[in-house]
């Protein structure tokens, strides 16, 4: 099979010829109809995830269709179309038994932890305990999306923050997460403030309906969100993971705000300084998230089939398999509006 590998930190992406995946047991392997270039994959590309060594095949966003089932599994079979989370639990321990499937201690992670879909073909451990069908109308482009991008923005203001009807969210990164998360929270009836230093990029949130965008490069940002809001935002999301966002996330909040982590600290942001007089002043509560676990995607397809949030505008570019490197390389400075999603794996 046709697959873009890792073979040296920063270098581009060999297009290789590599063996089709075996299934393993309890597991399928699936033919990628798509697959996002993310973030995630930038801090695989350029070293600073312990979880990758090389050569290495990245890709964690996916979704494909079943050509070959293994052992035990009972769910799926070939021909069905399918997405599945990034993280895969293995559904048997018992965090996965209430629930916690994003904290699994046997969890695997294609494209972090086991090789990734920059390629043709995927092998997907625990599938009975993760794979959810592909609605028939959904773009597959799109569908990719939600194996990270939108997943992790939707468990963050549902599952988190419990974000309500009315209230103002702050988001913090108008990347594909953040992009995601803005869209979502006005589909949920939130009042939705995007930040961004990219003009360009808060342009396009307000094209897209968001309620106020705050260019941080002008302006403090936690103060232009307390005058927008009168009082501060009731709920901030942090999209990047660097303290430049974090801080000033935490500092528009309103008293009993709450603050959600997603974006995935790495390298020198591993640990950053908070202002703690600001959590304890004024009584906020601060979450961590991860990924979204798998039984929380009903609900979520729901919500998107039903008209209630238009997604189709976070695709920004369908790109062959080769062109990943360049993508990977856009996030070494501000990206431009939208995802790149793989398309064409011949290409």
């Amino acid at each position: 099979m046709r697959a873009a590998r890792l073979t040296a930190w920063r270098a581009p992406l060999e297009i290789a010829d590599l063996p089709m995946p075996d299934a393993p047991e309890g597991g399928v392997v699936l033919r990628v109809l798509a697959c996002g270039v993310c973030r995630s994959d930038w801090h695989v590309w350029t070293g600073a995830d312990p979880d990758v060594s090389l050569p290495h095949v990245p890709g964690h966003e996916y979704c494909g269709e079943v050509i070959a089932v293994g052992a035990g599994v009972t769910r799926w079979r070939t021909g069905d179309r399918v997405i599945a989370p990034f993280i895969l639990a293995c559904g048997s321990c018992p965090d996965c038994a209430q629930g916690h499937q994003t904290i699994c201690a046997r969890q695997a992670l294609p494209g972090f932890t086991h090789a990734g879909a920059f390629a043709e073909a995927i092998a997907v451990p625990f599938a009975d305990a993760n794979l959810t069908a592909l609605p028939k109308n959904l773009d597959p482009a799109l569908a990719a999306a939600l194996g990270c991008r939108v997943i992790t923005a939707w468990h963050a203001l549902t599952g988190r923050a419990a974000v309500q009807a009315g209230e103002w969210v702050a988001v913090f990164g108008t990347g594909g997460v953040g992009l995601s998360a803005a869209l979502l929270a006005r589909g949920l009836g939130a009042r939705v403030i995007a930040v961004d230093i990219a003009q360009e990029k808060l342009d396009h949130a307000k094209a897209l309906g968001i309620d106020a965008v705050v260019n941080a490069a002008q302006s403090d940002p936690a103060a232009a969100i307390r005058e927008i809001t009168q009082g501060g935002a009731d709920v901030a999301i942090e999209a990047l993971g660097v303290a430049q966002t974090t801080v000033p996330a935490l500092k528009c909040l309103r008293k009993l705000g709450r603050m959600v982590q997603v974006g995935m600290p790495a390298g020198d942001h591993t640990t950053m300084p908070i202002p703690m007089d600001a959590v304890y002043s004024g009584q906020l509560a601060v979450f961590g998230t991860r990924g979204m676990p798998s039984w929380r995607y009903p609900p979520l397809l729901d919500f998107v089939m039903s008209g209630r949030v238009d997604l189709t505008p976070l695709v920004a570019r369908r790109i062959g398999l080769s062109q990943a490197t360049g993508e990977l390389a856009v996030f070494d400075g501000p990206a431009p509006p939208g995802v790149a999603v793989i398309t064409d794996f011949a290409g």
